[in-house]
């Protein structure tokens, strides 16, 4: 039986290896001559060749007008691409047949999917967990397993390409626009996470996109609402921020998308975003890290590129710089006629935007979309909640949790004697106490609002003074779970005590929260699940009810207390 299941492994694995070396290399593939591309070149003028580095937004939750709207623009400027955002899987689902049913060539469907479709559909699809709690999972398999799944839900979409993952090494807690997207601050760690998300995606068929080269995770300023300066020397971006770009590339990334922050190291030029940058899009990630995948611009309806660059002119710029794909334009219609303005006036050399051109051609074609048939919507749901997935989401949740505190008390947690479960931050009895609640022979859940008064938190203080053991749980309830928990002062205060009382605490929220709770460090057990959410819940609840072990290392300090790479 042993030799049956080994050959089983064994076969299983072949067969992924086989599946992967069917489909060509992507970046040998685009950089090649191929028959298609050039018959689909030639029968594009000089405005159509120009529109297939032009991505445009669409969402499906904002009306059929608005719907309508684009693809009456996609089928006017004859675009290269869209960009899904907000919406249902069905009306996606649609609304991908009505816009390449339009297209005069096959478009490139992306979307934003780091921790999968649940990014965008987050009501009807599977949110696998956040990168920071990926970033805690020692086994890698894992994730390569996930980035597997994922490609299968955008590719049962209708999509073609994941703006994932994000490889920035999120060194600064008080990043506000990175932070739980990263999977961390070791840029080791950072490397490996992402590679191997990345290559389970690129295995199963869809085109990927590092982001955000080359790298946002030590800024303190959102480029959605304005320009962060990284003032870091050349050598330390190098060894540090490029870090996982660079082995990533090595490892056949198909696509990097590069931001918008001024880095006068790498580029002097007064407020010139990198996005804008010849130096850093051209130099260095394309000539000194060898680069010849997909270059995509961050979202160009950014004010961190508009800022300074306005009327078009930061679309002109941006393929000046070396970008081959330019995402979400103010004004596509007006950049494309600007852009031919500027190849007249020779800041863009025409034979080199050609040749972009067919990258992007030849992207389509690697993706099969000379081949291009509508999606099905029969079955949709299902198939986007699968079974497989649903178990491995809740694997990777299990194999997240990390211990920081209390090994041997945890284990002396009673199942027979009175105790309180106490979930704060929190409206009603969460999955975690219903989990524990069903399992303690004598158990009572509480709950305390994080804006709770002090005669609230008194009458709690005062009911658990009866209880033999106090477990607690600590919620954020932000689909965003920020640096800083909304707790007031006196919740905050409250929770000091009760650590100070050797309470059990598990933490459903960002790591980087523990900062801003003095004296937690003092709880009998101190349990982290990253996020808040039912399979984290659940994850927590079997590491208490002793089903499985705590595997988790942290992936960020967050003070002196909880360093990287703390966990039992």
């Amino acid at each position: 039986m042993k030799k049956i299941i080994a050959f089983c492994f064994l076969f299983v694995i072949t067969c992924a290896s086989l599946k992967a070396q069917q489909r060509p290399n992507f970046v040998d593939f685009i950089n090649e001559q191929h028959d298609w591309v050039d018959s689909v070149y030639k029968k594009l003028n000089k405005r159509e060749r120009i529109a297939q580095l032009f991505m445009v937004r669409a969402h499906t939750n904002l009306g059929q007008a608005y719907i309508d709207s684009v693809a009456n623009v996609i089928k006017k400027e004859d675009l290269g691409g869209v960009v899904l955002f907000q919406g249902g899987p069905i009306r996606h689902a649609n609304l991908v047949n009505q816009y390449q049913s339009v297209a005069k060539v096959p478009l490139l469907m992306a979307l934003d999917g780091e921790w999968g479709l649940g990014m965008r559909l987050p009501d009807s699809t599977i949110s696998f967990p956040y990168q920071m709690a990926l970033g805690a999972i020692q086994n890698e398999d894992l994730l390569y397993k996930m980035g597997v799944e994922v490609a299968k839900d955008f590719k049962r979409l209708g999509l073609n390409i994941n703006f994932a993952p994000v490889v920035d090494v999120n060194n600064n807690p008080r990043n506000p626009v990175i932070n739980y997207r990263s999977f961390g601050e070791n840029k080791e760690n950072v490397a490996r996470k992402g590679a191997a998300y990345m290559r389970g995606m690129m295995d199963e068929g869809i085109i990927i996109s590092l982001k955000h080269f080359p790298g946002h995770g030590d800024t303190d300023v959102d480029s959605h609402y304005d320009l962060p300066k990284l003032t870091y020397s050349k050598s330390r971006l190098d060894s540090l921020e490029i870090y996982p770009f660079k082995k990533l590339i090595e490892a056949g990334a198909s696509g990097v998308m590069v931001a918008h922050m001024n880095i006068p190291s790498l580029d002097n030029t007064p407020n010139l975003p990198s996005s804008l940058s010849k130096n850093i899009v051209t130099d260095i990630l394309k000539n000194e890290l060898g680069f010849k995948g997909l270059v995509f611009t961050d979202a160009m309806d950014m004010n961190g590129v508009v800022k300074y660059f306005q009327d078009g002119e930061a679309d002109v710029r941006a393929v000046i710089a070396g970008n081959d794909i330019l995402e979400l334009s103010q004004n596509s219609k007006r950049a494309n006629k600007m852009i031919r303005k500027a190849i007249r006036k020779k800041r863009i050399d025409k034979e080199e935007l050609a040749a972009r051109v067919k990258k992007v051609l030849a992207a389509k074609y690697w993706l099969e979309l000379d081949k291009l048939t509508p999606v099905q919507t029969q079955g949709l749901y299902a198939d986007l909640n699968r079974n497989f997935a649903k178990q491995l989401n809740q694997e990777l949740a299990d194999n997240a949790v990390t211990l920081l505190k209390g090994k041997k008390e945890l284990q002396q947690i009673s199942f027979t004697k009175k105790t309180a479960i106490l979930s704060i931050g929190t409206t009603s009895i969460s999955t975690f106490q219903q989990i524990l609640g069903e399992r303690f022979d004598n158990a009572l859940s509480f709950i305390l609002s994080p804006t709770a008064t002090a005669d609230e938190i008194a009458k709690v203080s005062s009911a658990l003074r009866s209880y033999e053991q106090v477990i607690i749980a600590l919620h954020d309830e932000r689909l965003r779970p920020g640096s800083v928990l909304k707790y007031n002062s006196s919740v905050n205060l409250f929770i000091s005590g009760l650590a100070s009382q050797k309470s059990h605490i598990v933490l459903f929220a960002n790591p980087y929260t523990l900062a801003s709770l003095p004296g937690i460090e003092n709880s009998s057990s101190l349990l982290v699940t990253y996020q808040n959410d039912e399979i984290m819940q659940r994850a927590a609840a079997k590491v208490i009810l002793r089903e499985i072990e705590a595997k988790g290392k942290l992936p960020v300090t967050v003070n002196s207390f909880f360093k990287y790479g703390d966990g039992f």
